[in-house]
Parts: C-alpha cells; structure tokens; sequence
C-alpha cells in the first residue's frame, strides 16, 4: 500500500483518492473475509446510565444541533467521544475521556474476545441481525470488501485524527454479503438466548445484543466466511480510515497488530435484506423556477400542487425519474432525452452505470443544465426522507431533487466490476447503533 503520511494527499479527485487509500495495487493475501473476536468494550449500565440516552445514530447521522441537543444532556453520551468538536473539544480531550471513562469504570472491556450478535426490531419484526467483529481489511483488488462510492479526503482525516486520539473504533461500518450457511444459523441461534443487552431508543427501533464467546463457534464463523465477499453499505470514509491507519503502522515499521481490523457489523443480506433508501438533494442557490426551466431542455414536466400525489407518481416511474420541489408546486421530471443523455454521460463508465439515476442526475442535471458545483455549500443531502428535503428547501429558497432509491442488484454489479455509483447514491438501513461495542487499538488487546 502507499504510504499515507499524517496530511493525506490533497489535489486528488475522489476516484484517484479512493484507489490511493483502498490499495488496489496490492497483492493478494488470499486470506478471503474474516471477522474475528475481540474484546469488546462496553458501556455499564450501572455506571453510564440508561443504553439509550448513551448511544447514537452514527456520527454523520446527527447534524450540529443534534450534537448540541445530545451534549446538553449532561452524561455519559457516546458524542463525547465521537463528535467532540461539537463542544468545542479536540480529539485528544476525546481520547483522554475514553480512557478515563475505562478507568472509572463507565466503559467495561469484556474478558475474553466474543463475536457480538446486534439486532434491531421494530415491534415484533426483525429489520436486521448480524455479527459484529474485527473485520480483516483487504486491498480492494482481492474483491473480498466491495466499495460502492468514493471517499473524499477531509473526512477520512477527521475520522483518522480521532481513531488516531482515541486509539479506538468507537462504531461499526455496515456491510451486507449473501451468506445463508453456518455462520447464519450460529447468529440466529445465539438470539435465541438471553440478550446482554435490550434497550427501545428514539429510533423507534428495539435494540438487542448477544455474545458469542465460544471458540469453537468463532472457528465455524471463520471457515464459512472465508470464501465469500462483502459490500460496505455504509462506513465508507471510515473504512477508508481503517486503511490509512493500517497503512500509517505498516510505514512506522509496527508489523502485524490490532490496525489490521476495523469494527464492523456484518449482515446476512439473503436472511436479512437491507432496506435501501435514496438520498436526496437540496440545491439553496437553485430556485425552483429555474430550475424546471432547464429541466424542460430534456425532461417531460408534470406539475403537481398535492405533495403526496407527486411521490406517488414518482414511485411509479421505472424509468429516470426525479421530484422537484421548493417552490408552491411540485415537478415530475420524467421521459429524458436520450440524445442528451448519451450526449451528457461519460463514456468511461459502463452502461450500467451510466443508467444510474444518481449517474444522470449529477451529469445531466446537476452538472450540465444548472450548472451547480460539487461541493457541500451548494448541494446539501437529506436522507430517505422526501418530505423533509421539500421543507427544507421551501425554507432556504432552493430547490430539492427526490429520487427513488436505487437497487441493490444494481449496486452490487456495479462493485462487482470495481466501479463505483455516484456520491451520496445510498441509504442503507437500518444501520448499527453507535455506542453498543466499541472496539480498543492497542497491542495488549491485539486480535
């Protein structure tokens, strides 16, 4: 792997920075995908408080009033540790609190290394289990951990400047691989016992783990993952973290170690399908006039005035289809000219790709008939959660673009083939609390 110095490169773009940092010039390992055991570090209960008012949505889930809504509560809150800039602290302040909250006794390090089994449920319905461990980290060029988006700089050096304080992964990356074989059947059976934890959040979801302690049971984890492939659905900056600090131990000359592996929860997609949401956009500089204006270059418009009537006709849609809102009507954009479509997309991609509605809109629309940058100034993101990009940019003055979500298949194949979808394509879901089991990097906790 190239060495990635404590400045990581500048002046790159995204697609040359994420071949830097995920390494697909490195040999193969031939060692497949591994989750090991680890010590697990958790917060006691008796000490920290109730588990929902200590953990979190992951970090790039709560904006800054949140951070501050969640600070103002006093406490033992997981964003002490993982958004501390939010108090205005630095991430070494971040570290020392991890290590005196272990010194008093608010954080337990289990004493023997487990596989943990996470769930969430809503009512009496599983939305999704899996098993958390250290995930072995791979060049991408040995297919075994898929990325689907490029990373940007500034996030992994955040991200690299608190695990570096911290000496910790403080929350799991998501991914998904098509298992249904032995490792399935030990997660389902380990929740069928008791939970170390059960706890219902704001999410609206219930939350349970389990330990798997057995190391008979972590061989079986390990010889039925070794042949088989995962897909980062969501943690790719943080995943791109895990390899530069990797990368980083490696050029100091510290050998093998703990920064091998990175906190990961891995999910059965066969046994638990993810529900995947779309991203959309809000454009404040963007008014809605003009943008239909622009539109109507390309697209067929049909006005709305009823909100719920235009997402219903968007849903509807199979073909490139995209909401406009901000304005006192609604604009289904739909039917695109396909001369200006091969006209606008690039021809480095494969057509899959290029079929992509996030592929269109960033190349037709966004970057082509408004002319808007890529950058976080002029469009900002709301997840899987139309209603709430329309109100926000009626508030702000501009324009939001709803999507329907992409397929999974489609994203999938599009890894599979080493490319990646367009930033801010995917809303995995539902992710992995944060705050549940945290993960030390330190050599007397080697895994």
């Amino acid at each position: 792997m190239p060495k990635v110095d404590d400045d990581l490169p500048s002046g790159l773009t995204p697609r040359e920075f994420s071949a830097r940092i995920f390494g697909t010039s490195e040999p193969r390992t031939g060692r497949g995908l591994e989750l090991a055991p680890f010590h697990g570090v958790r917060f006691a209960p008796e000490v920290a408080g109730d588990p929902a008012a200590v953990t979190t949505p992951p970090y790039d889930l709560i904006d800054e009033a949140g951070a501050l809504r969640l600070l103002a509560g006093g406490g033992y809150n997981i964003v002490r540790l993982n958004l501390p800039r939010a108090a205005g602290e630095s991430y070494a302040t971040a570290g020392e609190r991890l290590r005196r909250w272990l010194d008093e006794g608010v954080l337990a390090v289990d004493r023997d290394p487990a596989l943990y089994v996470y769930e969430a449920a809503r009512g009496g319905t599983v939305l999704q289990r899996g098993l958390v461990g250290a995930l072995g980290l791979r060049a991408e060029s040995e297919g075994v951990v898929l990325p689907h988006e490029d990373v940007f700089p500034g996030p992994v050096r955040d991200r690299l400047a608190l695990m570096t304080a911290a000496k910790a992964n403080l929350e799991p990356i998501f991914l998904l691989y098509d298992g249904g074989d032995d490792a399935a059947r030990i997660v389902n059976d380990a929740a069928d016992d008791e939970p170390l934890l059960e706890f219902c959040a704001d999410d609206g979801l219930t939350h349970r783990l389990w330990r798997i302690a057995d190391p008979a049971l972590h061989g079986r984890v390990a010889a039925d993952l070794r042949g088989k492939r995962a897909l980062i659905a969501d943690g790719h900056h943080r995943y791109a973290t895990y390899r530069a600090l990797q990368a980083r131990h490696h050029a100091a000359g510290d050998g093998p170690g703990p920064w091998d592996a990175g906190l990961a929860l891995l999910v059965d997609s066969s046994r638990y399908p993810p529900h995947l949401g779309a991203i959309h956009r809000v454009l404040p500089g963007l008014s809605p006039a003009e943008a239909v204006e622009q539109a109507r270059k390309v697209f067929r418009v049909t006005d709305f005035r009823d909100e719920a009537t235009a997402l219903e006709a968007l849903a509807g849609e199979t073909g490139h289809a995209f909401l406009l809102g901000g304005g006192d009507s609604l604009h289904l954009l739909t039917d695109p000219d396909e001369h200006a479509l091969s006209r606008s997309m690039p021809s480095d991609h494969s057509p899959r790709w290029r079929r992509l509605d996030t592929a269109v809109l960033d190349h037709v629309l966004i970057g082509g008939l408004w002319n808007v940058p890529e950058n976080e100034n002029a469009i900002e993101v709301v997840h899987d959660d139309p209603s709430a990009a329309v109100a926000r940019a009626r508030r702000l003055g501009g324009t939001a673009v709803v999507l329907n979500p992409l397929k999974v298949a489609d994203v999938v194949a599009v890894a599979g083939e080493g490319e990646r979808v367009p930033r801010k394509s995917t809303s995995f879901g539902p992710k992995p609390r944060t705050g549940l089991v945290l993960r030390l990097l330190r050599p007397d906790f080697d895994q």
